[in-house]
């Protein structure tokens, strides 16, 4: 599709045109011959500009350090006392419901993820014969994973002076590692991974050819990192090397350095009076914690468990995780955007369901609600996730606030509120195909779903769009209905 596209442009661009003397496959033959003579050029043009990139960046790395004290991270905001479940009374199943509009003060909007970093110009792996190369293989969470290494690939790291790196640097430039870092971003395609899942790779790739937590693993992390488009500053501290990374996220409970107004935070380190190098790399992006797509990772399935709504005998499921998405998780940072922890959820909530979760829950539960209306298959999903899970709190199980994505709360015998509101928004966007927004109030977290057909009940208006209530943790409580005692006036609407 490539050398198609631009053989089009090479023609309309008038750089070969047929003339009457010459056939259709002289002409061809020409044409191709000019296109490899363009490709050959824009390569060498990419090629040369990465590399002066890398030389400017390598010969910065020799004085652009300083000396720089972390803040302290941001702890997690203390929410309200959680509120207990309620159970909904049965004698008031026979009361009509009617219909109530909710004061909600506060909508946090819709936060759109951006695209992935990319390298400054496409990668080009050097024209070394194929067989010259020797695979590396390595194990990320589980999964397993090889980078070809060139026959050339190898830099020495003697200590880690301002000298020391931007030597090292330099070597890791020369383009023997081109090879291994292309294959690093096909790896990041294949198994579709978000930024975090890509570093930790990136991190285990290094470890497995150098050593944990060496000087020569964290720069080769920090190189791949860097010439994969991300946005990070190399650090020392008592004769060892470490990475920082840039985050628009506010990741709690974690120091941080700001450097030009931007927050960095560090990958394996503890010190909190570190020396920074401020060299920057032309184009480069800071990391984001959304995880977009369904990440693939080996299958390693969990023992089954069978959930069943109390109401609905007919909706129940057995479900397996796959325990090596349920370690990635372990990993994964508690963040923010924008300062407001109300995204916080909407980022565990938009997370796509694992596939080893969905074809193993997802048929029965589609089986169960199949030619019902949109509030009978609601009704029958709340029920399932009210019902179905043990509450406790988190803070009894974990000892702190720990949100879950959808897969946990299958996985893991307790969850709490905001474990039920996020697999419920799922559980109804992907099988009943309607919008449904998180409600927070003070100690609580809730869901509101969007009919398209008339369903009274408590109901909440965001951005023009009405939205009623649907609270999983209300036990037994049909759609429309709202926990006792939540204060609305100060209840926030979470779009997702």
């Amino acid at each position: 599709m490539k050398r198609n596209l631009l053989t089009i442009a090479l023609c309309f661009a008038g750089i070969a045109t047929a003339s009457a003397q010459e056939s259709f496959e002289e002409y061809k033959a020409r044409l191709q011959k000019e296109y490899s003579t363009f490709e050959s050029e824009e390569t060498r043009k990419f090629e040369e500009f990465r590399k002066k990139c890398n030389d400017e960046y390598s010969a910065m790395v020799k004085k652009a350090w300083e000396q720089m004290r972390a803040l302290k991270g941001l702890p997690a905001p203390k929410d309200d006392k959680p509120v207990p479940p309620k159970v909904f009374p049965e004698n008031d199943r026979k009361k009509p419901i009617k219909d109530n509009t909710l004061p909600i003060v506060t909508v946090v909007p819709e936060v759109k993820p951006q695209p992935q970093p990319q390298p400054i110009v496409p990668i080009e792996v050097p024209p070394t014969p194929v067989e010259q190369y020797t695979e590396h293989e390595f194990s990320y969470n589980g999964t397993a994973m090889k980078v070809r290494v060139s026959p050339s690939a190898s830099f020495s790291l003697n200590g880690c002076s301002e000298s020391a790196v931007a030597s090292a640097w330099k070597s890791l430039s020369a383009g023997n590692f081109d090879a291994m870092l292309n294959d690093c971003l096909s790896l990041r395609t294949e198994h579709k991974y978000s930024d975090w899942a890509y570093l930790m790779m990136l991190r285990s790739l290094s470890s497995s050819l150098y050593g944990s937590g060496t000087n020569k693993a964290v720069l080769m992390t920090a190189y791949l990192y860097c010439q994969s488009g991300y946005k990070m500053r190399l650090a020392t501290a008592d004769n060892h090397l470490f990475m920082l990374y840039a985050s628009h996220h506010t990741i709690y409970d974690k120091n941080y350095w700001t450097i030009d107004g931007e927050r960095y935070y560090p990958l394996d380190c503890k010190y909190n009076q570190v020396k920074i190098c401020q060299a920057t790399f032309p184009k480069e992006k800071p990391l984001s914690l959304y995880i977009n797509t369904r990440q693939v990772f080996d299958r390693n399935p969990s023992n089954v468990r069978t959930l069943q709504s109390k109401r609905y005998p007919n909706v129940k499921a057995t479900v397996r995780t796959n325990k090596n998405l349920i370690k990635f998780y372990d990993s994964y940072p508690t963040s923010c955007i924008n300062d407001d922890f109300g995204t916080r959820w909407a980022m565990y909530a938009n997370t796509p369901m694992d596939s080893e979760s969905e074809k193993t829950l997802y048929p029965a539960l589609r089986a169960a609600i199949k030619g019902l209306s949109e509030k009978e298959a609601v009704e029958r999903l709340l029920n399932f996730v009210q019902t179905a899970f043990v509450y406790e709190y988190d803070d009894k199980v974990w000892g702190q606030d720990r949100a879950f994505f959808a897969e946990e709360t299958l996985n893991y015998p307790y969850c709490d509120c905001e474990d039920r509101s996020i697999l419920f928004s799922r559980l109804v966007r992907d099988l009943v195909g309607i919008d449904v927004a998180l409600i927070y109030y003070p100690g609580h977290l809730a869901t509101a779903v969007r009919f398209t057909e008339t369903v009274k009940g408590d109901n909440v208006y965001a951005n023009g769009k009405r939205y009623v209530i649907c609270d999983p943790t209300y036990i037994g409580a049909p759609v429309g209905m709202t926990m006792p005692n939540m204060d609305n006036s100060q209840a926030k609407v979470i779009l997702l």
